[in-house]
């Protein structure tokens, strides 16, 4: 049984949700990453990605290869510890992709439907930045 008193627990909880957090960034990033890749913009629009049609293909595609370099980034340095400074750098652009992601669809008038799932996704980024910096970093080899 761990010791409590010592804090051996607490940060055990802390590094299984730090974990949890950035896989389900990681899987969210690459999938959306993934498909702004490989679809269509009109697929992506019928997907629920409206502004897809609006904005330069570029941009989207531009968007998407950051999101999947940013899923990377939130896994491989922490799995292998070979640079693991740079998985809260990966959370922390993710939490600007969100404010600006608020942003462009309030301009749009999409918050209604996208409001809820940005203010997940911030949180969550927000949490692994603060979660490895300060709580539970990961000790470079």
């Amino acid at each position: 049984m761990a010791d409590v008193t010592s804090g051996t627990a607490n940060r055990s909880g802390w590094t299984i949700g730090l974990w949890v957090a950035q896989a389900v960034l990681a899987a969210f990033y690459s999938f959306a990453g993934f498909a702004k890749l490989s679809k269509p913009m009109a697929e992506l629009a019928a997907m629920g990605m409206n502004y897809a049609v609006d904005y330069p293909e570029l941009l989207t595609r531009f968007i998407g290869t950051m999101e999947v370099l940013g899923a990377l980034g939130l896994l491989l340095p922490a799995f292998t510890r070979i640079l693991p400074r740079q998985t809260p750098l990966a959370a922390l652009g993710f939490s600007v992709l969100q404010v600006l992601a608020i942003g462009l669809h309030a301009m749009r008038g999409e918050t209604g439907q996208t409001l809820p799932i940005n203010l997940v996704l911030l949180a969550l980024s927000l949490f692994v930045v603060w979660g490895r910096m300060s709580k539970a970093p990961i000790a470079p080899r």
